[in-house]
């Protein structure tokens, strides 16, 4: 089972550099806070639930959501969101407007793609942010290389200027793990109302490449980040992965996998932030 809709790679060139892939002229994102608001850290409940079942039998559980990570939607010509089609993070960043995800979620995408954090419920409770620029590395590029499927996305601020993190917060970006690691991973399957979470280790399936064995992670969660070292106030950690690579990040709902966080994934973070 793929995590995302095999994209239509047509016409696409390859490139040797790390390069920007997919531009949108100058759109403003709308900035929408309740008033109550909205989606928060992790519970603590929510944790505790998550870790509560086997090592062996762990299935991911629906919860209320993070403000960092999201849904990425696709608009149709009228504005309207089309459905969720993959996960995204906001990660922290200077300028504060960089989120990541599966680069096989938005290689070939037709259409305007767009970020809602927190989304749950059909609530966008920090607003819709537009993606303008999407980075990918240069071996993704040419040949789809599995142990490259990372992609940084820019955000349009806010029409106040002020970008996505100063809203939702962001996650930390980790480096390569060399033992494996406690992590909470969260991925919005498609055409579910909430995103699901699960507590579980990691092996090292490669230098490359790790797992994470948890039932519930069906198509659309692709790009949920694999979070190690999470705070129990924010419900903010360290991005060691993204559902993504092997398989494209598996081809069952029970075992996802992420491209390990290198130098070529800091190599990359590095072109997103100086908007190369």
């Amino acid at each position: 089972m793929r995590r995302a809709a095999r994209p239509d790679r047509s016409g696409r060139k390859p490139v040797r550099l790390a390069a920007v892939l997919t531009a949108a002229a100058g759109c403003a994102a709308l900035m929408l806070v309740p008033a109550d608001g909205g989606a928060t850290g992790l519970q603590h409940r929510d944790v505790l639930a998550a870790r509560s079942a086997p090592t062996a039998s762990r299935t991911g559980q629906a919860f209320a959501g993070v403000a960092a990570v999201g849904a990425l939607f696709t608009e149709t010509s009228s504005g309207k969101l089309d459905s969720h089609f993959c996960t995204a993070s906001v990660v922290h960043s200077t300028h504060g407007d960089l989120a990541v995800t599966a680069a096989h979620c938005v290689t070939g995408k037709p259409g305007r793609i767009v970020f809602v954090p927190g989304y749950t419920n059909g609530k966008e409770p920090y607003g819709v942010w537009p993606v303008t620029r999407v980075y990918t590395d240069a071996a993704w590029q040419s040949d789809q290389d599995q142990d490259d499927d990372v992609a940084f996305l820019r955000l349009s601020d806010a029409n106040d200027g002020v970008p996505v993190e100063d809203i939702t917060g962001g996650e930390e970006l980790g480096g390569s793990q060399q033992a494996p690691a406690l992590v909470q991973v969260i991925g919005y399957p498609d055409g579910a109302s909430q995103p699901v979470l699960c507590v579980n280790w990691t092996k090292i399936v490669s230098p490359t490449q790790v797992e994470f064995d948890c039932g519930g992670y069906p198509n659309g969660t692709s790009g949920g980040p694999f979070l190690a070292d999470v705070s129990a106030e924010s419900g903010q950690g360290t991005i060691i992965g993204v559902i993504g690579g092997y398989e494209q990040g598996g081809d069952t709902p029970d075992v996802s996998y992420a491209s390990a966080f290198g130098t070529s994934v800091t190599a990359l973070y590095q072109a997103a932030e100086a908007g190369g």
